[in-house]
């Protein structure tokens, strides 16, 4: 049985199902949550070796990594893990942060966005490629944006920001294929109302949404996941 290494930065940014279709596809996922404590992020558990694990998965956050500061004592050291494992060709799938953690760590940009996504927004091709991950909608929760590194094709996009990257066993997104309507509810959780006013963000309308949308999305989830496994780890 391989093992997979889900690097969830906040205990709300778990692999959800992708970790679900992970299994089904005989791997074992272990979850490390780096902080607990939302108010002190710096407080973090030290990674594990990725010579244990056979892929590497590092999901969202509700950091930002053009303020690294409140994350020095453990961004730099995630970083480093991701460049070698691409160096290494070790498979990495990069989730929103983590594709933005791939962009950074590989010689891409991480920027802060001129538009806010929260909710369902559809995806169209890149242009190196058709899109894989098809149009969608996809769950989106983001306020900065990634350029892809050099060499990286770009597989996905939508009018504001590059959605889907790829080089080697590395891709990162910057969409959410993991959620479903419990996942989202856990996002929400912890978001100040008043956070959502300012987003523009209709509580009401996106878990109606979320709703309407959670088993197709669980389906298209587990396609993409396999798509990943099946073609991009078979090159």
């Amino acid at each position: 049985m391989k093992r997979a290494l889900a690097i969830a930065h906040e205990s709300d940014g778990l692999p959800g199902q992708i970790a679900t279709r992970l299994r089904r596809r005989d791997y074992e996922v272990h979850i490390h949550v780096v902080t607990d404590d939302y108010d002190h992020p710096n407080d973090a558990v030290p990674f594990p070796s990725i010579d244990d694990y056979d892929l590497l998965l590092p999901m969202g956050s509700v950091r930002s990594l053009t303020d690294k500061d409140e994350i020095d004592s453990w961004i730099y050291e995630e970083l480093d893990m991701i460049k070698q494992a691409h160096e290494e060709g070790r498979p990495v799938l990069g989730i929103c942060f983590g594709g933005q953690l791939i962009s950074e760590a590989l010689g891409g940009v991480v920027e802060v966005s001129p538009v806010t996504e929260i909710g369902w927004f559809e995806l169209e091709n890149g242009e190196d490629g058709p899109n894989p991950a098809g149009p969608g909608p996809w769950m989106q929760w983001h306020h900065d944006r990634f350029t892809p590194p050099p060499g990286f094709e770009v597989l996905a996009r939508n009018d504001s920001s590059v959605q889907l990257i790829r080089s080697g066993r590395t891709v990162g997104t910057q969409f959410h294929p993991e959620v479903d309507v419990a996942h989202v509810e856990s996002f929400l959780r912890l978001a100040p109302r008043e956070y959502l006013d300012e987003c523009g963000v209709d509580l009401q309308q996106l878990m109606e949404e979320t709703r309407q949308h959670e088993m197709a999305n669980i389906k298209q989830c587990h396609a993409f996941v396999d798509w990943y496994l099946d073609e991009v780890l078979a090159d």
